[in-house]
């Protein structure tokens, strides 16, 4: 599967995962005044950002046809 994701699109998930990971995180230990539910539910959130940041691919991105990756001088996308 091709890259999709760009640098300033990385950037961003990286920082939505880290949030959505404390905010799973305080849920679960009771800082945060949420329903049970929001943890495992924020937990799977900060882990699909975090895993396509790291990959650089988005498979829903794939589906829809966008991509945020530039394409550099040498390569034929």
């Amino acid at each position: 599967m091709q890259q999709n994701v760009g640098a300033t699109d990385k950037r961003v998930r990286t920082a939505l995962g880290a949030v959505l990971g404390i905010g799973s995180l305080a849920t679960l230990g009771g800082a945060a005044p949420l329903p049970e539910l929001a943890a495992p539910v924020l937990g799977i959130g900060a882990l699909l950002m975090l895993g396509t940041a790291a990959t650089g691919t988005c498979g829903l991105y794939a589906l829809l046809g966008v991509d945020t990756c530039p394409a550099s001088a040498g390569e034929s996308r």
